[in-house]
């Protein structure tokens, strides 16, 4: 592994801990986020709608070009919603 993929990967552990940090501090971070995702989950660019109202309605700023770290957190969001809608 090179020293940029290490940097690299070095921030994106902090950005996500920095994240973390703010939904520890702020619970309902996570509510809204889940109820944004469960809204436009189908929406044509999800994705891309679902960080945009995250950003409107939360600390959480997500830029248009998502970072490595955005993108984890919206693949997670995600990923809880489906397999809360697989329960049912």
């Amino acid at each position: 592994m090179s020293i940029t993929e290490i940097k690299n990967k070095e921030r994106v552990i902090n950005e996500l801990m920095s994240f973390i940090r703010k939904v520890l501090v702020e619970p309902e971070i996570s509510e809204t986020a889940i109820a944004i995702a469960r809204e436009h989950l189908n929406d044509e660019n999800a994705r891309l709608v679902i960080a945009e109202k995250l950003s409107a309605s939360t600390n959480i700023k997500i830029p248009l070009e998502h970072s490595e770290a955005d993108e984890l957190f919206l693949d997670v969001l995600i990923d809880v919603i489906k397999d809360e809608q697989a329960l049912y």
